[in-house]
C-alpha cells in the first residue's frame, strides 16, 4: 500500500520504506527480486501472469514495489532511491525517456542481450542506449498515428493524406463542407498543442518529417536551428485557427480525444490507447474511423512518430544482479512480449510479433501499428541524458511561442539553439 505525504513523496509500508531508505533489511530470501513499477490494476495483474512462467522455471520470486500513477512522481522517487544507492530494489520499470537520464545507476545490458537486441525495433534500442551502454530492455512500446474519419473521406472522395500539405487541404475542404451543411462544431485536425512534453512529441514529428533532424542528434550535435525545422513549425502554426481550434494550444491527449470522439474532428493525432476508446459503444465515431502513419513533411523527411513505451533496467546496486539480468532478458523476450500482448493488447517491440497470427487474433490492433513503428523516432533523451527534461522544456516553450505568434519559427529556433548550447556547456 502507498500513501501521499504532505511533502509530496510516495511512501511504502513502514518496513519496506525503511529498507529502501537503507535503515533496515527487507525480509527477503536470496532468490526474491524486488521490481519497482507504476503499473496498477489490470497492468499489475498482467505483469503477474507474464512473470509466472519465469518464476516457476527458475524458482525465483518477483515482488512488485508499487508506485504512484503519476510518472513525474515515479521519476522523482527513482532518483531519490538510486542516488541513495539502495540495494533493496533490483529492477526498475522505466519510461522511454528515463533510462538514459539514470544510466549511471543501471547495469549495461548490451552484452547479456546481444542475441536479443536485433529482434527489437532499432529505434527502441537506440532510445535506451547512452554512450554505447544499453541501460534498459524494452517491455512494450507506444507511438502515435493519424486517426481519420473513413465516412467523411469517402463522402468527399478523398484519400488518406500522405503529407501535411495534403492533410491541411483535405481537412479544410471537409471542415468547410460539413459546416455549410450545419455541423458548426466540426474541426479538421486536433492534436496536442499545450506547452508540455506532449508538444515536444508533436513538434519532433513535424520537424523530423521535414528533414529537420531530432533536436539533438544521437552524437550530441544540436541540430534544431535549421530551415527545415522552421518550415515545419510555420506549417503547424498555419493550422491554428483554420483547421484546428485556437484552443488546441491548451490541448493535451484527452482534450483532443474529447473533440474527436464526439464526432467533431476529421483527423486526430493520438496514441494507441485512443483506438479502443474510439471504438466503444459510447463513441460517436464507432465504425467510422481508421488509423494510418502520420503524414510526411517532405520526401526527404518521410513520416515520423515519436517513440513511447516502457522498459526494464537493472540496478547496479542490486545484490542479485545475475537473477535480475535473467529476469530482464525474459521480460524483453519474444515469449514474454507475446504473452503480455495477448493478455493486455500492449504493443510489443519484437518486430516478428507484428506478423504473429495468435497476436492478430487476440489483439487485432497490433498489426495495424507495424507501419507506424517503422517510422518511430526517439526523443533526444539518450544524448542529453540528465539534462533531457530541461532540453525538452526549452524546446516545447520555443514551439509554443511560435504557434502562439510570439516570434517567428526562425527567430525562436535561433534563441533555442543558444539555450541548448548553454545547457550542453554545463554537461549533458
Amino acid at each position: 500500500m502507498t500513501k501521499f505525504t504532505p511533502r509530496g513523496q510516495w511512501m511504502l509500508r513502514p518496513v519496506a520504506m525503511a529498507a529502501l531508505m537503507g535503515c533496515v533489511a527487507l525480509p527477503a530470501m536470496a532468490d526474491e527480486l524486488f521490481y519497482v513499477s507504476g503499473g496498477v490494476g489490470k497492468e499489475a495483474e498482467v505483469f503477474k501472469q507474464v512473470v509466472a512462467p519465469w518464476e516457476e522455471k527458475t524458482g525465483h520470486k518477483v515482488t512488485v514495489v508499487p508506485m504512484p500513477n503519476s510518472s513525474s512522481d515515479q521519476f522523482a522517487q527513482y532518483r531519490l532511491w538510486l542516488a541513495a544507492g539502495t540495494t533493496d530494489v533490483d529492477l526498475y520499470q522505466t519510461d522511454v525517456i528515463w533510462a538514459p537520464q539514470l544510466s549511471e545507476y543501471f547495469v549495461d545490458l548490451s552484452g547479456p542481450a546481444k542475441d536479443l537486441i536485433g529482434q527489437h525495433f532499432p529505434s527502441v534500442i537506440e532510445s535506451q542506449t547512452s554512450d554505447g551502454k544499453l541501460v534498459a530492455l524494452p517491455l512494450f512500446t507506444d507511438a502515435p498515428a493519424l486517426y481519420y474519419r473513413t465516412d467523411l473521406l469517402e463522402k468527399y472522395g478523398k484519400e488518406v493524406p500522405k503529407t501535411w500539405a495534403e492533410l491541411k487541404a483535405t481537412a479544410q475542404e471537409i471542415q468547410d463542407g460539413e459546416r455549410a451543411a450545419g455541423q458548426a462544431d466540426l474541426w479538421g485536425f486536433v492534436w496536442q498543442g499545450n506547452a508540455y512534453e506532449g508538444l515536444t512529441c508533436n513538434a519532433l514529428e513535424w520537424i523530423k518529417s521535414y528533414g529537420g533532424g531530432q533536436i539533438v542528434e544521437p552524437d550530441g550535435t544540436i541540430s534544431v536551428n535549421n530551415p527545415q525545422a522552421a518550415a515545419a513549425l510555420e506549417e503547424a502554426k498555419s493550422w491554428v485557427g483554420t483547421i484546428s481550434p485556437e484552443g488546441v494550444l491548451a490541448h493535451k491527449e484527452e482534450d483532443a480525444r474529447g473533440v474527436w470522439q464526439t464526432g467533431n474532428a476529421v483527423f486526430m493525432r493520438n496514441w494507441p490507447y485512443a483506438y479502443a476508446l474510439s471504438a466503444g459503444d459510447d463513441s460517436a465515431v464507432k465504425d467510422k474511423f481508421d488509423v494510418a502513419p502520420l503524414p510526411a513533411g517532405t520526401a526527404e523527411g518521410g513520416s515520423a512518430a515519436t517513440l513511447g513505451g516502457w522498459n526494464v533496467a537493472v540496478s547496479k546496486f542490486s545484490t542479485k544482479q545475475d537473477a535480475a539480468i535473467e529476469l530482464a532478458l525474459y521480460l524483453a523476450s519474444p515469449e514474454a512480449q507475446k504473452l503480455r500482448t495477448e493478455l493486455s493488447g500492449q504493443l510489443p517491440t519484437v518486430m516478428a510479433l507484428y506478423d504473429d497470427p495468435d497476436i492478430a487474433a487476440a489483439a487485432p490492433l497490433v498489426p495495424r501499428w507495424k507501419e507506424v513503428f517503422a517510422n518511430a523516432v526517439p526523443r533526444p533523451s539518450g544524448p542529453t541524458r540528465s539534462k533531457y527534461n530541461e532540453v525538452s522544456a526549452k524546446f516545447w516553450s520555443a514551439v509554443h511561442d511560435t504557434l502562439s505568434g510570439n516570434g517567428t519559427a526562425a527567430e525562436n529556433l535561433e534563441v533555442l539553439e543558444l539555450d541548448l548550447t548553454d545547457i550542453e556547456g554545463s554537461g549533458w
